[in-house]
């Protein structure tokens, strides 16, 4: 089996803590983990299974390393890799553009030509608009630690058992 490269954002605290119960509950020997911050855009190329992991800052942006690394994403030849998201945001307090940053990455893995997995469905989530929908669904798995903590670890381990049969 090919590890899973799980790419994420270590200085935002709250994303290196979902990206560290991930790879516990797919299995540390599954999963190698790396900062997105000292990522370059062929690390991205050496695994054909992909978990990105972003949060969402101010009004629907990416984190500063994140937006600086998709004009060299875009370039990459990603045709064949499957790409798992997960993101967080603010649903009560940026309700017009909840988890935009997960959609952002989402559009930039797909014009290099990923596949996205791992989509979510939006039920118990309220919110106005967001650039993570697809259809009905989230690109991948939205947690929202501000308002519904209480749902993170159920969330996770769904999303981590729907990942098994997409990636292991």
């Amino acid at each position: 089996m090919k590890k899973i490269g799980l790419f994420y954002a270590a200085n935002a605290v709250k994303t290196s803590q979902v990206a560290k119960k991930i790879r516990k509950v797919l299995g540390a020997e599954n999963v190698d983990i790396i900062p997105a911050e000292q990522a370059w855009g062929n690390d991205f190329e050496a695994y054909d299974n992909l978990i990105i992991g972003v949060s969402t800052w101010f009004d629907g942006e990416l984190p500063t390393y994140w937006d600086e690394l998709i004009p060299e994403l875009e370039t990459l030849d990603l045709k064949g890799k499957r790409v798992a998201l997960f993101g967080l945001g603010d649903q009560a307090n940026y309700p017009d553009n909840f988890a935009d940053g997960l959609g952002l990455l989402g559009d930039a893995f797909e014009k290099a030509g990923a596949s996205l997995v791992g989509f979510t469905p939006t039920k118990d989530y309220s919110f106005n608009r967001s650039k993570a929908l697809r259809g009905n669904e989230w690109c991948g798995l939205v947690l929202d630690f501000e308002n519904q903590s209480e749902m993170t670890d159920g969330r996770i381990k769904a999303w981590c058992d729907r990942l098994r049969a997409e990636l292991l």
